[in-house]
């Protein structure tokens, strides 16, 4: 039994998915992983269920019937983890963008440091993102600012995705009420655990972009988050967080 799981998200990542899961459970620390499939035209879930028996109750797989947006899947994932008794909730991308050699750190910095929630950082050291176009770090790395200026959060990557909570932070923030689904999603996370007074740990690491697959990037998704923030203030500021 192991007392960490990585939710991995997946729509159509058939090109990364056994890759990225023979990686992760190939680290020194014992890792489980679930993968949460959105029922991928391309069988992603197929080759999933392929490696199970390899991975047998170390790699698990909830399908769900259609496409239904990042924030859902990683909720369904926490609720699958915290009904399972797992200590350290990890959420990651499947196309290498996160590099499974850094889990270990997120997991010793809530592990062994005092971290309640640790998150895989861009910019806390500077900016340290490979292969993106000068646009695309700009628009991430000052979505941050524009966080830190509207929430008073002090944090650097606020729309990072690759982090891990102690279980206990996921069972107090009120799962049921997130709604955001791409970057918003992120930002929310970390909100509602900082409201918490939860503590929150930046871990640098470097990003880089995928090199198969297609991105799941959307304008939608961009102006969820430019409006989402204002909203989470104002419903930290009436009390309706």
């Amino acid at each position: 039994m192991s007392d960490c799981i990585v939710i991995i998200p997946t729509y159509n990542e058939i090109e990364n998915i056994e890759s990225i899961i023979r990686s992760v459970l190939s680290q020194h620390k014992n890792f489980h992983i679930v993968v949460i499939d959105d029922n991928s035209p391309d069988h992603t879930a197929d080759k999933v269920i392929a490696l199970q028996s390899e991975f047998e109750n170390r790699l698990f797989l909830e399908k769900r019937m259609k496409k239904a947006g990042l924030g859902t899947a990683y909720v369904h994932g926490f609720k699958w983890a915290i009904a399972r008794k797992y200590d350290f909730i990890f959420e990651m991308d499947a196309d290498f963008s996160h590099n499974p050699n850094d889990l270990e750190k997120l997991y010793n910095a809530c592990h062994f440091g005092d971290a309640d929630l640790a998150i895989g950082s861009r910019y806390v050291t500077g900016v340290n993102v490979v292969n993106w176009p000068l646009s695309r770090v700009l628009m991430s790395y000052f979505a941050s600012v524009y966080v830190r200026m509207i929430t008073g959060m002090q944090i650097h990557d606020a729309t990072a995705g690759f982090v891990c909570y102690k279980r206990n932070v996921l069972e107090t923030i009120k799962l049921d009420k997130i709604k955001f689904v791409g970057y918003a999603f992120q930002i929310e996370m970390k909100y509602r655990t900082y409201c918490r007074k939860f503590k929150i740990t930046e871990v640098p690491i470097i990003f880089t972009d995928r090199t198969k697959g297609q991105s799941k990037m959307s304008n939608s998704i961009i102006i969820e988050a430019v409006f989402g923030v204002i909203s989470l203030r104002l419903k930290k500021l009436f009390n309706t967080l």
